[in-house]
């Protein structure tokens, strides 16, 4: 009903109200008149009024106990509004909940959508967000949705498939997915511009779980490995590739679910980012003390440092090269530019007071699992320096996101294995003709720590993973 005719509606009702008044108004003149006459003129005048107070008292005594037990309030009808209700409690509130990822694919036609969103309400989903992926036939649709915990992801993905969803992927989320796409992007593009090796996480955490392949122009000895990426990149069902910066290419997988248009061009628009920017490393610099009173500085390293490496390689014993590269040590130097790249990892640089560079600690993207390498020149070893590097990368690993963290050296290099244990993490041995692999479980792991403590002057960090 609108305004006018509840106005209508009320005007008509006031003037027959106002008919009726009048009438009684009449009625009563006239019975009081006949009355008077009555009195005034019969013989039992002074009865008649007595009987007539009586029963003007009777009358109002009980309109006033027939008031007190009912409400003045006019019924609900009188004016056509309803009587409001109390709001019901839905049925799930206090009931524990779980996020949930989902995308699927839905036919570019109206009521789809309605349609796939009635279906998750039936189930007492809540869609915290959604996010459109148009095709050329039909619409990928990514949502971020709260259901009840007893609700399996079986259920969930049937009930989507029968309001018409098709190719549905489920997995759980995070509180970190309850930001929205847009803050999402400027976070990450921030990330991606304060350094160059956040590229690769920056690209994970987009596009979840995935494989990250760098692969340089040229290999070690010169022959190109690479091959001809055009500048807009490549889009395939499953895989993307675009240029670097630096000649090579980067490639990105994700076999479990094929990549969407949209999100090929926010991942270009990160690569492109990062490629006008060029390489550069945050310039934090920490002074720590060794036990012995000597000051030296950990910093972040990059390109700029090659030189300076290739001198700490000279200074260093074969035996210590050949723990750190497991192979020639004529390679050696053919690692560091690789290293150094902020494309394939993170490298921290440990200097001395006069500004030579003395220990390097790398850690390296190898696909969905993470690599840490150690390098400390022979007259700087057993001071707690290997095992400081070593735990500021596991901490770096474990803020990247990184479920495990590998280190490859010698089955006789003890001081690799004091340093590893020196942790305090879970690890994970495997021995295989003579080589040992050492898994650590980086959770809970600082990324970095103020002071060398003196007890880890006693571990021999200077052999770490291969560089390859």
């Amino acid at each position: 009903m609108t305004d006018a005719t509840s106005a209508k509606s009320s005007r008509r009702h006031h003037w027959r109200r106002d008919l009726v008044e009048l009438a009684a108004l009449f009625t009563a003149v006239s019975v009081a008149d006949a009355l008077a006459n009555a009195i005034a003129h019969g013989p039992s005048g002074p009865v008649l009024l007595c009987c007539s107070a009586v029963a003007l008292l009777a009358t109002a005594a009980f309109h006033t106990w027939w008031a007190r037990r009912h409400e003045h309030a006019p019924p609900p009808t009188d004016t056509g509004a309803t009587a409001p209700e109390a709001p019901a409690r839905p049925a799930g509130e206090g009931q524990d909940t779980a996020l949930w990822r989902m995308r699927t694919t839905v036919r570019d036609e109206p009521g789809s959508l309605a349609a796939l969103c009635a279906a998750l309400a039936g189930h007492r989903v809540d869609i915290l967000s959604l996010q459109t992926h148009p095709l050329s036939e039909g619409t990928v649709d990514e949502f971020l949705l709260r259901a009840p915990a007893p609700l399996p992801a079986a259920e969930l993905t049937r009930t989507v498939a029968a309001a018409g969803g098709a190719h549905t992927w489920l997995e759980r989320a995070d509180a970190h997915d309850l930001v929205d796409a847009p803050t999402r992007m400027l976070s990450l593009a921030t990330r991606t511009a304060l350094d160059s090796a956040e590229l690769p996480l920056a690209l994970r955490q987009l596009l979840g779980r995935c494989t990250i392949h760098s692969v340089p122009a040229r290999s070690l000895n010169g022959r190109p490995r690479a091959e001809r990426v055009p500048d807009e990149g490549i889009l395939e069902e499953h895989t993307m590739k675009f240029r670097d910066p630096s000649g090579g290419t980067v490639t990105i997988e994700r076999p479990h679910l094929p990549f969407t248009p949209t999100e090929f061009a926010r991942v270009r628009a990160l690569v492109e980012l990062d490629a006008r920017l060029g390489q550069r490393v945050p310039p934090r610099r920490d002074v720590l003390t060794l036990p012995e009173g000597n000051p030296i500085t950990v910093r972040r390293a990059g390109a700029a440092d090659l030189t300076a490496a290739r001198e700490m390689h000279s200074r260093c014993s074969a035996r210590t090269l050949a723990m750190r590269y497991h192979g020639p040590v004529a390679d050696a130097e053919r690692y560091l530019e690789h290293l150094l790249s902020p494309r394939f990892g993170r490298t921290l640089a440990v200097e001395t007071a006069s500004g030579r560079l003395v220990a390097l600690g790398h850690l390296l993207w190898d696909g969905e699992e993470t690599e840490v390498a150690l390098l400390v020149e022979d007259a700087w070893q057993r001071r707690g320096i290997g095992a400081e590097l070593l735990r500021r990368l596991v901490g770096m690993a474990a803020d990247a996101g990184s479920a495990s963290v590998y280190a490859i050296t010698q089955a006789s290099n003890t001081g690799m294995v004091a340093a590893m244990r020196g942790l305090g993490v879970p690890l994970d041995y495997q021995v295989e003709e003579g080589t040992l692999v050492i898994t650590a479980r980086p959770a809970g792991v600082p990324a970095r720590r103020e002071p060398v403590r003196p007890e880890a002057a006693g571990a021999a960090p200077d052999a770490g993973p291969r560089a390859t």
